[in-house]
């Protein structure tokens, strides 16, 4: 029979072990070693059977062995020791509060994201998003920056993935009981749970409960629609991450967007936290966050919707993760319509003003479609790309919202993601790094970063790396024969049949990962292009390979299923079995086996389609070496000698995808066969491939301190959580009243504004390098004034067509009051600074204090063509 109703009935700890507890709810023990060897010494046989989770290994842990525990004084000194460890970490400054000291930063910033991939123990993510928002929350911690972690709480989480005897993908969807996990309820003072509430069509409403991950120093928020006082639709609402038609999308995204502003103030509320001067949304799913906002602004600051607008602006960041249109959520207008409207969400806020945010009001657009990115980046005074060829790829694919301005000006940056050390690198790997330099420096190292090189890697013998990466190839390849033999007997196999288990993979053998998500850009099966060729690598007499591969396809991909189907049929080849296997239910608690004890990791995705790719990082920060086409990360640090790029079939071979994929599948081949096999199996007379251990070196020192989340927050920090918070102050009620309304006019007077006529002055000779030009620009402004405005030169070499490369920019400045025909003359001198093909052209900017960037607006006035004014050519 089942049950009608389930609960968790936890144990009361022993007085002496109430530090336990604590140890076990703050998730710092997923990354903090120590911990998770003191909680595993509770039970060791129960740490197993829980698959490391705390939470449950307490919930089942023996009376008798609790109350052993407590008279154990040994443990207790141990218990002791961590448990201060904890206190310390959480109370005393970090790097935040030594470098708040220096600069104003923000007093909290809240951190939105759709998933949140901290531990296993919490299957709150599906993929690489997920993952580096959860490393995003662990380097703040250890940072100190003050940030509150926003999400959803889904009661089925991602699936668990199987396969059936013939390779097809199966899901599963365990049910998830928040009273079973690392989580609080946020109460109010009387004791209730604190609860956020959204307004639907026809008067229902959706509500949730707001649960607590405290993830080192920093909470996560989580809301949960799985309450009694919701129907049963609205009960479901976050029930899986990434399920459901569009209407089921949209009420995750407003919850998580409006309920996720309302849940951060009724946490600041009831625990005194500061409230956050800056909202960052971790793509655009948590985009209506920014509407909140500008209710709350609306109703309490009496301002307007442009003037709210402004000051949400001000403190809003926005970064965006996907390299394609097809990436990012649209939703149909009215359906948008039909919750904001009357009877909906959001009262008292124009609903058109709010279709106007996410309409596609540029070349190629749909009108007809509601864009979450484009509300996301009408909504955020700054916002960035993961890498810096994502950001590129970003400027490229939104510059219509920025018509007249060249992709490079368009205001999107780029930082780089990177990944939290603490939770990726193996215990092994940080022993060494330990007995290098000590305890400290090593996790300082890892957690605050800073440094362009790690030195003290040079000093590591050659003998310590290369047993190193033995032993943790050994390790993963025990990972791999116990995960496969548990596949194996999911696919129906009996215990008799899987002896070859025993001895699938080799120590001694060259070992390649391949772990991703499983769309179609990512190409799970390019290694399967030419088989027979394939098979001679993994078998080759004297050099042979070995593959790891796992990964998940969306449960509604058919063509991924299809391609984790042919991978596991070639896979299941007796032939070729015991050298290339595929690991179902990929997930955190296998990658912290795959990453470390693999030497090489391969990631052949379509270039430009990869954002970033954090996984390759993850495998550096262990010894191992990237074979990668040079996509995301890999293509501003790929330097030659910590790894290999695999090329990419540009061009008109590019656009024929079946001959593309042919070409650099044969290049794949090539560079396994005649460069990476011979490097790892090219050793000395002590059987070190000293060669091969230098690029391990290599790549620690020199990769190691970029990949950081740490140097990632860092960044944020300083490029645009500090900015934004500065910006956030000064944008008061009055000031973003005068902006909107500064906005308003220029937008009215733009039509008017023209570039008439530009004089320059002689060169008296040749143009000589170090020469300057005189420049005279009559300009109508219509009703706006000099002020409003910046007249800039834009010079630089020219290309064949005249178009400038590398421009510097330089403002003119207003000589005299306008002319008769109302147009002011604005002059300064060109400086010719450059050799070779020189031009130069004019532009009017809109300008004014409190714009971010001078392209904010998306207006320009610049000579026409037509009068051959685009551009004065000097050669």
């Amino acid at each position: 029979m089942k049950a009608i109703r389930r609960f968790t009935v936890r144990t009361v700890l022993p007085e002496p072990l109430r530090p336990l507890g604590e140890l076990a709810q703050n998730l710092r023990w997923s990354w903090h070693p120590e911990t998770r060897e003191l909680l595993r010494s509770v039970d060791p046989g129960g740490w197993r059977a829980a698959g490391g989770d705390p939470v449950r290994l307490l919930g089942g842990v023996p009376a008798d062995r609790l109350a052993a525990l407590a008279r154990d004084r040994r443990f207790l000194r141990r218990l002791g020791a961590v448990s201060e460890d904890l206190t310390d970490y959480l109370t005393n400054p970090r790097w935040y509060q030594s470098a708040a000291a220096d600069r104003e930063l923000p007093a909290a910033i809240a951190y939105f994201s759709p998933e949140f991939g901290i531990t296993a123990a919490l299957p709150q993510y599906s993929g690489g998003l997920g993952i580096l928002a959860g490393d995003h929350l662990k380097a703040a911690s250890d940072l100190g920056v003050p940030l509150i972690g926003v999400g959803l709480l889904y009661r089925h989480g991602y699936f668990r993935q199987s396969l059936s005897r013939e390779g097809w993908q199966q899901e599963q969807y365990p049910v998830i009981d928040p009273n079973e996990m690392p989580l609080t309820l946020v109460q109010e003072a009387d004791g209730s749970a604190a609860q956020v509430t959204l307004a639907l069509p026809g008067g229902r409403s959706l509500r949730a409960r707001i649960w607590k991950a405290q993830v080192g120093r920093v909470p996560l928020l989580l809301l949960d629609s799985d309450v009694e006082e919701n129907n049963q639709s609205e009960r479901e609402v976050t029930d899986r991450l990434y399920g459901g038609g569009s209407e089921h999308r949209l009420l995750q995204e407003m919850l998580l967007g409006i309920g996720g502003v309302r849940a951060v103030r009724a946490y600041c509320r009831l625990t005194g936290h500061p409230e956050p001067e800056v909202f960052h949304t971790n793509e655009g799913h948590a985009g209506f966050l920014g509407l909140e906002r500008i209710r709350e602004l609306s109703a309490s600051g009496g301002l307007d919707f442009d003037a709210a607008l402004e000051a949400v602006r001000a403190g809003t960041v926005f970064t965006t993760h996907t390299p394609v249109p097809a990436g990012i959520d649209r939703f149909d207008r009215e359906l948008i319509g039909r919750h904001f409207g009357d009877g909906g969400e959001l009262p008292g806020v124009d609903v058109d003003r709010v279709l106007e945010l996410g309409r596609e009001s540029y070349p190629g657009g749909d009108p007809q479609v509601f864009n979450m990115a484009v509300m996301g980046l009408r909504l955020a005074q700054r916002a960035n790309g993961v890498s810096t060829l994502h950001g590129s790829v970003s400027r490229e694919m939104f510059a219509g919202l920025w018509p007249g301005f060249d992709p490079e000006e368009v205001p999107i940056g780029s930082i780089t993601n990177g990944v939290h050390a603490p939770t990726w690198v193996a215990p092994e790997v940080l022993r060494l790094g330990a007995e290098q330099v000590g305890d400290r420096r090593t996790e300082d190292a890892l957690t605050i970063g800073g440094a362009n090189r790690w030195e003290a890697v040079d000093d590591i013998p050659d003998t310590a790396i290369w047993e190193l990466r033995r032993t943790l190839r050994e390790q993963l390849i025990e990972e791999v024969r116990t995960r496969l033999r548990a596949s194996w007997r999911q696919r129906g196999a009996g215990e008799l049949e899987l002896g070859w288990t025993d001895q699938v993979l080799d120590p001694d053998v060259l070992t390649i990962g391949f772990a991703r998500r499983v769309p179609s850009y990512k190409r799970l099966t390019l290694m399967l292009r030419d088989t027979e060729r394939l098979t001679r690598l993994l078998l080759h007499p004297e050099r042979p390979v070995q593959i790891v591969v796992a990964g998940k396809a969306h449960p509604a991909d058919d063509g991924g299923k299809r391609l984790i189907q042919e991978l596991v049929k070639f896979a299941d080849d007796a032939k070729v079995r015991h050298r290339i296997v595929f690991l179902p239910d990929y997930g955190m608690g296998m990658a912290r086996h795959l990453y470390p004890g693999c030497d090489v990791w391969l990631n052949n995705p379509l270039r430009p389609l990869e954002a970033c790719g954090t996984s390759g990082m993850k495998a550096a920060l262990n010894g191992g070496l990237n074979l990668s086409v040079l996509d995301g990360w890999w293509d501003e640090w790929f330097d030659g000698n910590n790894g290999w790029a695999i090329p990419t079939a540009d061009g008109t071979l590019g656009s024929d995808p079946d001959r593309r994929d042919d070409i650099e599948a044969a290049a794949l081949y090539d560079l396994i066969e005649n460069k990476v096999a011979p490097r790892f199996y090219d050793v000395d007379g002590a059987g070190l491939p000293r060669r091969w251990i230098e690029m391990v070196r290599h790549t620690l020192a020199t990769l190691g301190p970029k990949v950081l989340a740490g140097r990632m927050v860092r960044d944020y920090v300083e490029r645009f959580y500090a900015p934004a918070a500065q910006a956030h102050r000064t944008v008061t009620p009055d000031a973003a009243a005068e902006l909107a309304g500064w906005k308003a006019r220029v937008r009215g007077q733009w039509p008017r504004v023209a570039v008439d006529h530009v004089e320059a002055g002689s060169l008296d000779g040749t143009a000589e390098l170090g020469s300057s030009l005189g420049l005279r620009v009559r300009v109508n402004l219509g009703d706006l004034a000099p002020a409003d405005v910046d007249v800039q030169v834009v010079a630089g070499r020219v290309d064949d067509s005249d178009r400038i490369a590398d421009p510097q920019i330089t403002s003119l400045k207003p000589a005299e009051r306008p002319d008769l025909d109302g147009r002011w003359l604005f002059e300064g001198p060109l400086a010719l600074d450059r050799t070779g093909p020189f031009g130069y052209t004019v532009r009017v900017l809109p300008a004014h204090r409190l714009l971010a960037s001078p392209a904010e607006l998306g207006l320009i006035a610049a000579p026409a063509e037509t009068q051959g004014m685009t551009a004065g050519v000097l050669r």
